[in-house]
């Protein structure tokens, strides 16, 4: 059996855009995101297994008398993938899209996608019939070729022969926001069909969602690569107290964090996380603890000049205001504007 998988990217600013891309583009977090939504977690895809596939795609829809239209699509990333199955080799497309923004009409943009890429399929397979036709017209048929079965008018037409199949396509959607996606999930949701009769004639179509607000941990903790520090990093963004808890029943692999993970969380949450840009690896631990102490002593700074501030409206003069907030003169003259 072959597959083609997709997870569908959502809009976001272009620094966070181009950053998650990138990360996702890792051989390493490519396969561990298939692992996770099609084998539980399990090491099926093997990062050398993926090879870079174009990412652009350009359909041709069917249109009357043969008038077609190109319709052009941009995926983040696509891979080809390949494996012995049951002595056989067997070819998949995996295909990955980020997402920050909540999008809702995901189920209308993924079903396109997945109709794009079977649109492309025939052409493909059209353009496959053309050119060996052409090549048996030129050199002239044999005997082997003559036994093979001739296309009918139905095949020649269409171009897909009865004997022609197609590569399923499967879209994944990855949210890399840390609020719960209540957006649609399928094309039924978008819709108001009260008649039963109606809604039995209709395909529906699912989005399948990554998105870590909606993961419990021990499905986080299923990704082997950086995915599970960001996914956990993300869920917990918003509520400090968890987020420590979380980093310190993690701590050692949140020491280690790849530099392009790190650059994902910060990019996504804005925690204020710095390092070196040198840094193969990062320490979030000892990052948020500098930024927490940052934080204190910026604080702490405040306090002095609002304190030193009231002294001075009291009339209290600069060198007992200085002492008691505990700063030079030189310091307090420049926080309240006086000339030394």
């Amino acid at each position: 059996m072959s597959v083609i998988i997709y997870a569908e990217r959502r809009w976001m600013p272009l620094k966070a855009d181009t950053i998650t891309k990138d990360y996702v583009k890792d051989a390493d977090v490519f396969a561990d995101i298939f692992n996770y939504y099609i084998y539980g977690g399990r090491q099926v895809i093997l990062p050398e297994q993926l090879t870079e596939r174009d990412s652009t795609k350009i359909a041709l829809p069917y249109g009357a008398d043969g008038a077609v239209v190109p319709v052009q699509k941009f995926r983040d990333v696509q891979k080809l993938y390949a494996a012995m199955t049951d002595g056989k080799m067997e070819y998949v497309l995996y295909g990955a899209e980020n997402q920050a923004e909540i999008h809702y009409a995901m189920a209308v943009k993924n079903n396109l996608y997945d109709a794009l890429e079977y649109a492309g399929q025939v052409e493909e397979a059209a353009k496959s019939h053309r050119k060996e036709m052409k090549r048996k017209k030129e050199q002239g048929g044999t005997s082997a070729d003559e036994d093979r079965k001739k296309p009918d008018t139905g095949e020649f037409l269409s171009g897909f022969w009865a004997g022609d199949r197609l590569i399923p396509s499967i879209t994944v959607t990855i949210f890399f926001g840390p609020e719960e996606w209540d957006g649609p999930l399928s094309l039924f949701d978008m819709m108001d069909v009260s008649d039963p009769d109606v809604s039995a004639c209709m395909d529906n179509y699912h989005v399948r969602l990554i998105a870590p607000a909606q993961m419990a941990d021990e499905e986080i903790m299923k990704f082997q690569s950086s995915l599970r520090e960001v996914m956990l990093f993300i869920k917990y963004s918003k509520d400090k107290e968890n987020l420590i808890r979380v980093l310190a029943a993690n701590e050692r692999r949140f020491r280690e964090v790849e530099r392009r993970a790190a650059d994902v969380i910060e990019a996504i949450t804005n925690s204020g996380i710095k390092y070196d840009e040198k840094d193969e690896v990062v320490n979030v631990c000892q990052a948020i603890q500098e930024m927490r102490k940052e934080s204190e002593r910026d604080g702490e700074l405040k306090k002095a000049r609002e304190a030193a501030g009231n002294f001075y409206n009291l009339g209290v003069d600069i060198e007992k205001t200085a002492q008691g907030v505990g700063y030079a003169v030189e310091t307090v003259k420049e926080w309240l504007g006086l000339e030394s």
